[in-house]
């Protein structure tokens, strides 16, 4: 088994980490299909609540291993090939019901962005930094970058980022909202969001997560058909039941004070 990212359990949490630190965790070939098969086995995992995602060493990801895929004497169409791979696992990700923090620590550079917009919560220390540098070696953007970064920070800032030399920090991505939050632990913070998710409604967080993530590429009557058939759905859970209730009992007390 392959041990470029590890798949450590906690319960119901899922913590895929990062392991190639000595490469700044750069996805080579063998890391790629990893990653795919990962992600079908966390997200078909009924068991899995929630998902971490973070990295060992100095940075969270830079990308593809551009040495790596030079040296291996491989032509356009094995690159294609093996972004493909990395992009089912993407979209497996991103598609899912299982809501995904991103622990930041490092730098993010190329499809390191794609990886990390694969979560749907993002924690960066104030010492990260994100860049793109596809242009800068000739190559174009993959793993999501196209759709998921301009999703993310607008077209405009996306084209800035991908058109120019440009290195941003961690305040500047906060403001950009190419991350959610940055935090002095940013290890900690995102097991306690994590632990959030776990300890509460965990499926409605998740189909929450589904609904938005998918929602940005489907008609708008698809996206209102999907959501009343998902309320309705979760209604019936017992989950749901118990918490309705609660909320139901509190507000009748609520009321009744009011009106004495």
């Amino acid at each position: 088994m392959s041990d470029t990212i590890l798949l450590t359990r906690e319960g119901g949490l899922a913590r895929l980490t990062f392991n190639r630190p000595a490469f700044l965790n750069a996805v080579d070939f063998e890391m790629g299909q990893r990653w795919r098969d990962l992600a079908h086995e966390v997200t078909t995992d009924e068991t899995v609540g929630a998902i971490v995602l973070d990295a060992a060493g100095r940075a969270f990801c830079a990308g593809g291993d551009v040495v790596a895929m030079a040296a291996s004497g491989t032509g356009g169409a094995g690159v294609t090939d093996m972004a493909r791979v990395i992009h089912d696992g993407i979209r497996t990700f991103v598609e899912s019901d299982k809501p995904i923090v991103a622990v930041v620590q490092g730098a993010v550079a190329g499809g390191g962005l794609g990886l990390m917009l694969t979560a749907d919560y993002i924690v960066a220390s104030e010492q990260a930094k994100f860049v793109s540098k596809y242009a800068n070696i000739g190559l174009t953007p993959d793993l999501g970058v196209s759709t998921l970064l301009p999703a993310a920070v607008g077209q405009r800032r996306a084209l800035q980022l991908l058109l120019q030399d440009l290195t941003i920090d961690a305040a500047t991505a906060a403001d950009w909202g190419l991350i959610t939050e940055i935090a002095a632990d940013p290890a900690a913070r995102g097991d306690e969001i994590a632990r959030f998710w776990l300890e509460g409604a965990t499926g409605a967080f998740g189909q929450a997560k589904r609904l938005i993530r998918t929602g940005a590429r489907r008609a708008f009557a698809d996206n209102l058909d999907d959501e009343a058939a998902s309320i309705g759905a979760r209604f019936d859970t017992a989950e749901s039941r118990v918490r309705v209730t609660a909320f139901a009992a509190a507000s009748r007390k609520s009321a009744s004070k009011e009106n004495a």
